[in-house]
C-alpha cells in the first residue's frame, strides 16, 4: 500500500469514527502543525492551542476533506487558526525565535556557535516579516513544501503564492544586510549573493 492509499484508509477509516485511526494522522503531522503554528505566533503555548485546536477541527469537518492533501489541509486549518490568534490578541508577534530549536528543528546538525548566531539572526528576520509573507517563507523554506501545495495551504493562486514569496525572500536579505553580526558571519563586504531559488535559509545550510 502507497503512503497515499495508506493515508486515505486512515481518513476513510477516521470518518467511521475510529479514533486510533485518526490518531494515527496526528501522529503523523503534529509536530508540522505544531511548527508551523509556533512560526507564526512565536508563542509555544499559543502553538500548541493552535495545533490542539486544529485537530479538533480536523475531526469534527472529516467529511468535508478533499481534493487536496492531508498535509496541506491540515496546514490550511493551522493557518486559519493562528491568524485567529492574532486577530484577537490585536497584535503582531514581536517575540524573536532564537529558541525555536526548543520545539521544532530545521533538522539539520546541531549548529556551532557561528552557525546559532547567524540562524539567531535569521529567525529575527522572519519574526519581523508580515504574517502572510512569513506564512509563505515558513511553508517553502523552512518545511520544504511545495508551490502547489502551498497554494492549497493558503487558498491562494500559485501566482501570488510565488510573488509573494520572491518579496519576502528579498525583504529578509535586506534584514540580513542590515545585521552587522549577521554581515559579519556570512562574511560578506557587498550584498547577499543572490543566486537563483536561494533562500537565506538555504545560505545558511550551506546548500
Amino acid at each position: 500500500m502507497s503512503g497515499s492509499e495508506d493515508e486515505a484508509f486512515l481518513v476513510a477509516r477516521a470518518r467511521t469514527g475510529d479514533r486510533d485511526a485518526f490518531a494515527e494522522l496526528v501522529r503523523r503531522y503534529q509536530r508540522l502543525v505544531f511548527a508551523v503554528s509556533y512560526r507564526l505566533l512565536g508563542d509555544p503555548d499559543l502553538a500548541e492551542d493552535v495545533a490542539q485546536e486544529t485537530f479538533i477541527r480536523a475531526f469534527l469537518s472529516l467529511e468535508h476533506f478533499r481534493g487536496t492533501t492531508m498535509r496541506a489541509w491540515l496546514l490550511r486549518i493551522a493557518h486559519n487558526a493562528a491568524l485567529d490568534q492574532l486577530r484577537a490578541s490585536a497584535r503582531r508577534r514581536t517575540v524573536p525565535l532564537e529558541h525555536a530549536g526548543e520545539h521544532a528543528s530545521f533538522d539539520v546538525p546541531e549548529p556551532g556557535i557561528e552557525q546559532a548566531g547567524l540562524r539567531a539572526a535569521l529567525e529575527a528576520a522572519l519574526a519581523a516579516l508580515p504574517v502572510e509573507q512569513r506564512a509563505v517563507v515558513v511553508l517553502a523554506d523552512v518545511e520544504g513544501l511545495p508551490y502547489e501545495e502551498i497554494a492549497q495551504t493558503l487558498g491562494l493562486p500559485l501566482g501570488t503564492v510565488k510573488s509573494r514569496l520572491a518579496r519576502a525572500r528579498m525583504r529578509l536579505r535586506t534584514l540580513l544586510e542590515s545585521d552587522p553580526r549577521a554581515r559579519e558571519l556570512l562574511g560578506l563586504s557587498g550584498r547577499l549573493p543572490d543566486r537563483e531559488g536561494e533562500s537565506p535559509e538555504r545560505l545558511i545550510e550551506g546548500e
